[in-house]
């Protein structure tokens, strides 16, 4: 049989790592066909010749008839005419592909794991063989063995995998991700030149657009929203200076009148702009997923204390109740006192005077996952059902309520909402009129300190209305 190696073959023969092929015989070689009868008599011919001897040998020193030796002859020639080749070979090529492919991915893989945004390696079919933590983190249903479709259902994607080949290395698309938030994604997928055909052919690099494109929604709304709310107190601002500028600059009783009226005025400013760069922070962050552990009920009393002083000049009673001990969720810590500071500060400000504001903590079952419900409820006029789906939208207030008496910007829960979001937590809102209202933020229990590897967040997009 001639044999030849691939001119890869001789830089992996040291690994162990090579294939070979049959090359057909030249015309006027001499050599049969590499198919049927002669081709298998021919390949054996060494083999049958030995066993000729060895039968002759054994007639002649034992003296036995002529007939038997001819016979075991004719049938050994026979079969080795007529049997099948064995399959040897080809478990041997199975063999060897399966260790080619598991040096090329030994290889690939750390180079995956070492670049910094998700990789995912493919095979020439679209089934996953290996990706990097980044990868792992933005996409929950990646797994060894499946098809790519199970972690994306992007057609931009999927279609670029497809058309992937030597003729078409390289293609890059834009997609978004609405679950478990909102996301914007530009995959380059490339077509992979490796040694080995047994090892990934197709590189999935992903890169996150998604603060970029926040970017530039935020300087939008920021001009517009920000125009329009700052607009009133600067033409406040602006009518008292110039009476005081004009008609009333020696009169003191108009100017002792005037200047707490602008003092509040331009406190409002401030704080409506802390309020837009908070909420825009938030933003700015809502795909990422907070990774820090928090001490929830450590949290939620402390945000109560920081609020006892403006709670005493109205008052007000905080009334803290926990039932789940030291129990930890993952989460941003600055962000989650801020939760629950304004949702605190709203109950005070809008609750009944001298009332009661009730903080509860309770674990709660959602499904498969054990959930923290964090409660504030105060006792105060409540809030019409038909105001409730948009009080998280921003600068909402409503119409005659005592928010624009007391300053409020409306932008405190729309900054719950996104913070809650970006914690793929949920809030719930009820209200009855006479009764007060009731918010409350479910959170995922983090249970990494009891040997679970894993916490499934629930995302919602939207507060549930509760009446």
């Amino acid at each position: 049989m001639l044999e030849v190696y691939r001119d890869s073959d001789s830089k992996r023969f040291s690994d162990g790592i090579f294939r070979r092929r049959v090359v057909p015989a030249a015309p006027g070689s001499g050599l049969p066909p590499r198919h049927g009868v002669l081709s298998r008599l021919y390949l054996r011919r060494w083999l049958v010749l030995l066993a000729a001897a060895v039968i002759g040998l054994l007639s002649l020193f034992h003296g036995l008839p002529l007939g038997a030796p001819t016979a075991a002859i004719l049938t050994f020639v026979a079969g080795a005419a007529f049997i099948p080749a064995s399959r040897t070979r080809l478990r041997y090529d199975a063999v060897s592909v399966d260790r080619a492919k598991e040096e090329t991915l030994a290889v690939a893989k750390p180079i995956a794991d070492a670049l910094p945004d998700p990789a995912i390696l493919l095979a020439r079919d679209g089934t996953i063989l290996a990706f990097n933590g980044k990868a792992r983190d933005l996409f929950e249903g990646l797994k060894n063995g499946a098809h790519i479709s199970s972690a994306t259902r992007s057609p931009q994607v999927l279609d670029a995998v497809m058309e992937c080949g030597p003729a078409n290395r390289q293609q890059t698309v834009t997609f978004s991700e609405r679950v478990p938030v909102e996301r914007h994604m530009a995959a380059t997928v490339s077509w992979l030149v490796l040694p080995s055909d047994a090892g990934p052919s197709i590189l999935v690099y992903l890169r996150d657009l998604t603060e970029q494109r926040r970017l530039d929604q935020l300087r939008a709304d920021f001009i517009a929203n920000a125009s329009h709310e700052i607009k009133t107190p600067l033409a406040s601002l602006s009518g008292f200076i110039q009476t005081l500028h004009g008609a009333a600059r020696h009169d003191e009783a108009a100017r002792d009148r005037f200047l707490p009226i602008m003092a509040k005025q331009a406190e409002r400013m401030a704080r409506l702009i802390d309020n837009l760069m908070s909420l825009s922070r938030v933003e700015m962050r809502a795909h990422l997923k907070p990774q820090g552990e928090v001490a929830i009920a450590d949290l939620v009393e402390q945000a109560c204390e920081a609020l006892e002083p403006m709670a005493a000049e109205a008052d007000v009673t905080v009334a803290v109740e926990s039932e789940v001990g030291d129990v930890t969720v993952l989460g941003d810590r600055d962000e989650l006192t801020q939760v629950f500071i304004n949702l605190v500060h709203n109950a005070i400000k809008y609750g009944r005077k001298a009332g009661t504001v009730q903080v509860k903590l309770k674990r709660q079952r959602s499904g498969s996952q054990d959930m923290i419900a964090i409660s504030v409820e105060d006792d105060g006029p409540g809030i019409l059902g038909q105001h409730l789906p948009r009080l998280t939208e921003r600068f909402y207030r409503v119409a005659g309520a005592a928010g624009h008496e007391k300053g409020g910007t409306g932008l405190g829960l729309a900054i719950v909402k996104h913070v809650v979001n970006r914690h793929r937590g949920e809030l719930r809102i009820a209200s009855e009129v006479g009764s007060g209202s009731k918010f409350t933020v479910l959170l995922a229990e983090h249970k990494g300190s009891r040997g679970q590897l894993e916490v499934v967040f629930r995302p919602t997009a939207q507060p549930t209305l509760e009446e």
